[in-house]
């Protein structure tokens, strides 16, 4: 079984992105800032925050659907906020989205926030609303099932630091992940958690057995080129012993975000 996690970035790399998935063909995608924009005429609108601007793939969710036919989808939306088409205002909505291959079922899932609640009309203050989404799908050809979950952390403007805010947002996600998983069954957690590899987070997801990949294998940057700051840690992929681990990689080529993508596959 194949695994990717991977902060999207609105699409903003939109083909070798697209190319990447089709090539890839993974199982299991979870996707983090993924857009879906119903109303909108153009295929590309803006984010504008001040002066900063950044391009949006208008409907990056249904995109992702069209190169991945054999799979069943979920969107998770955090949060519906005005992008730009020209001087145009068009509502979009932003959050998780979930790809499972379709020979695995989903025997259960749930989705909920870990930080904030569902905003209808903005994007909201910082640090905004965040959301996890977990599927527990079976595996015929091991008899077992095994349990996913994906979150986008709380983006903090102070930076990736502990914060009161953080560990709320680790016991809430502890508490969503014992919704959906059966205890003793493998489990995986991934996403951007935007967090340094220190945090306390790491700690509270560690009574639950899980253990980082990314950190505990060497890795020392998730992020890409389009990404010139410091900090390069952003991206973690945990699991528990349960988790047979065939391979992991935090993908340096191609350059489909500015997140690395995250591949685990499991035997």
């Amino acid at each position: 079984m194949k695994i990717i996690s991977l902060n999207a970035w609105g699409g903003r790399v939109h083909e070798p992105l697209m190319r990447y998935l089709r090539d890839e063909s993974p199982d299991v995608l979870c996707l983090q800032e993924v857009t879906r924009t119903p109303s909108a005429s153009a295929e590309w609108l803006v984010y504008r925050d001040g002066a900063f601007e950044l391009p949006q793939r208008a409907s990056l969710y249904e995109d992702v659907k069209w190169v991945l036919p054999g799979h069943e989808s979920a969107f998770a939306p955090m949060a519906r906020g005005t992008l730009f088409e020209g001087e145009r205002e068009v509502a979009s909505e932003f959050g998780l989205g979930t790809f499972v291959r379709s020979t695995f079922p989903i025997l259960g899932q749930h989705n909920g926030f870990v930080h904030g609640a569902f905003s209808a009309d903005g994007w909201g203050p910082h640090p905004r609303a965040r959301n996890a989404h977990g599927v527990r799908i079976f595996r015929y050809e091991t008899g077992s099932a095994l349990t996913i979950v994906q979150l986008h952390g709380l983006r903090d403007l102070e930076g990736k630091g502990d914060t009161p805010a953080r560990r709320e947002q680790a016991h809430a996600l502890v508490a969503l992940i014992e919704k959906v998983r059966e205890r003793g069954e493998p489990l995986v957690v991934c996403g951007d958690l935007n967090l340094l590899p220190d945090s306390e987070t790491f700690s509270i997801l560690g009574e639950i057995g899980l253990v980082d990949l990314v950190t505990t294998r060497g890795f020392i940057d998730t992020r890409t080129s389009w990404y010139p700051k410091e900090g390069r840690y952003a991206d973690y992929l945990l699991v528990t012993p349960e988790v047979n681990v065939a391979r992991f990689e935090v993908v340096a080529e191609p350059e489909v975000s500015d997140h690395r993508a995250l591949l685990l596959e499991i035997a």
